[in-house]
């Protein structure tokens, strides 16, 4: 399972995007790191503002709590997310990690 940083109610945590993929969803690659496959293409921020809003919408949270503290160029970004106590936070990430796993490939 991927590494989750916390720090008070911040969840910080690695995490690889595929862009232009045919659907959206949240899975482990067989490294063990997340991997956030999205519809929008790589350009113009596109696949970094769908990541934002991927989590805050999976998350129920507002758009603000979650935010890319590094990567904004690359495909391996790192998020921290606020909102919900650090526990909760991630708990649902693993569920919807979890979700994602086993259906098509990887």
């Amino acid at each position: 399972m991927p590494e989750f940083k916390i720090e008070r109610e911040n969840v910080s945590f690695w995490l690889k995007v595929k862009p232009r993929s045919s659907r959206e969803r949240l899975t482990v690659d067989s490294s063990g790191e997340l991997r956030l496959e999205l519809q929008a293409p790589p350009a113009e921020g596109e696949a970094n503002e769908a990541c934002l809003r991927f989590f805050a919408r999976q998350l129920r949270l507002p758009q603000a709590c979650i935010v890319l503290l590094a990567g904004e160029k690359a495909r391996r970004k790192l998020l921290r997310i606020t909102g919900h106590s650090a526990e909760e936070t991630v708990t649902k990430l693993k569920a919807l990690a979890g979700q994602g796993r086993g259906r098509g490939t990887s």
